[in-house]
């Protein structure tokens, strides 16, 4: 049930692709796919049925929801050069992160910390919140949690001698 949660995120993040941005329907399917989201964690820590399949699905559904959402709502959001600037080095470390851990651990792997949690909460509020802040205020946000979880990811999968998919945080044990 939960692999099938993190894959049903994966097609409807796609079927996102096929209807207005910002309308009713894309918050009705966005809402589900944020709502899989949670329950497949919940579902398979619950029922004892958490694996690597799992857990790789899960970063599989979050990337491609991230992308879509990023096709999206550029045009929309139609950020500052500073922006996309920070955006492509936040990419650039989340990159090398993921060379890191697979040289190291000879795995795809991103981890579960808190902060990468914290960042996902952000990016899937920001749709729902652009009609009432401004977007340069979101997109500063944003950029801020993402970059302080993307370093302390870097940090961790640099530091670590085994690979650690549920380490929550640099400063917990």
């Amino acid at each position: 049930m939960p692999n099938c949660l993190s894959f049903s995120r994966i097609i409807f993040s796609l079927f996102l692709l096929f209807v207005q941005p910002l309308s009713s329907s894309f918050y009705a399917i966005y809402i589900f796919c944020g709502f899989s989201d949670i329950m497949d964690g919940f579902i398979a820590r619950r029922t004892g049925k958490t694996s690597s399949l799992g857990e790789r699905l899960d970063s599989m559904a979050d990337m491609v929801m991230t992308v879509v959402l990023f096709v999206l709502l550029y045009p929309i959001v139609n950020p500052k050069a500073e922006i996309v600037i920070w955006i492509i080095s936040i990419i650039f470390i989340r990159l090398v992160t993921m060379v890191v851990a697979l040289k190291k651990y000879k795995t795809f792997a991103i981890l579960h910390t808190y902060g990468n949690k914290f960042t996902g909460i952000v990016l899937f509020i920001f749709p729902i919140m652009v009609p009432f802040v401004s977007i340069s205020v979101l997109m500063y946000i944003i950029c801020f949690v993402a970059s302080v979880s993307a370093i302390e990811e870097l940090i961790i999968q640099l530091t670590s001698s085994q690979l650690q998919i549920n380490k929550q945080s640099i400063f917990l044990k």
